[in-house]
């Protein structure tokens, strides 16, 4: 049996990182959800005015990328299984890892929360609007044949 390795496109993970990033900052400004999930976690204003640890944001990077690459090559592999459009396999690709991994992992953690699931749907929607993002990208610019 021979091995394939998948093709990534790097620029489009470099980019679908940088989109993924975009989303997670519009989604949590205040007048977006950032207010309704600071009481849903629990935050004030005060509590997040010193902002976050340093490393927060380098690891949510290095978080986004990997995403994005794992996404970029299992989307790769469905497009090689079903063929077609690469957009529409990145895509759905993207929303099936995302339910059975993303959404249906939070739903399991956070069963456990001492806050229920308050939490929850804010995580489980912004990861939905990250993963289309990442999708969207690495859809729109497949790898070279």
């Amino acid at each position: 049996m021979e091995l394939t390795v998948p093709a990534i496109n790097i620029w489009a993970v470099l980019l679908a990182t940088a989109a993924a990033m975009v989303v997670g900052f519009v989604y949590y400004q205040p007048k977006v959800l950032g207010n309704a999930w600071m009481k849903a976690v629990g935050h004030t204003s005060d509590s997040v005015a010193s902002g976050p640890k340093p490393w927060v944001y380098p690891m949510l990077i290095l978080c986004a990328f990997v995403t994005a690459w794992v996404l970029a090559g299992a989307a790769w592999i469905s497009q090689q299984f079903y063929g077609g459009s690469f957009l529409l396999d990145a895509l759905v690709t993207g929303w099936i890892l995302f339910v059975g991994f993303t959404a249906a992992r939070v739903l399991v953690h956070d069963a456990f929360d001492p806050r229920g699931l308050k939490v929850a749907g804010f995580t489980i929607l912004n990861e939905l609007l990250v993963v289309t993002a990442i999708a969207l990208v690495i859809g729109v610019w497949p790898p070279a044949a």
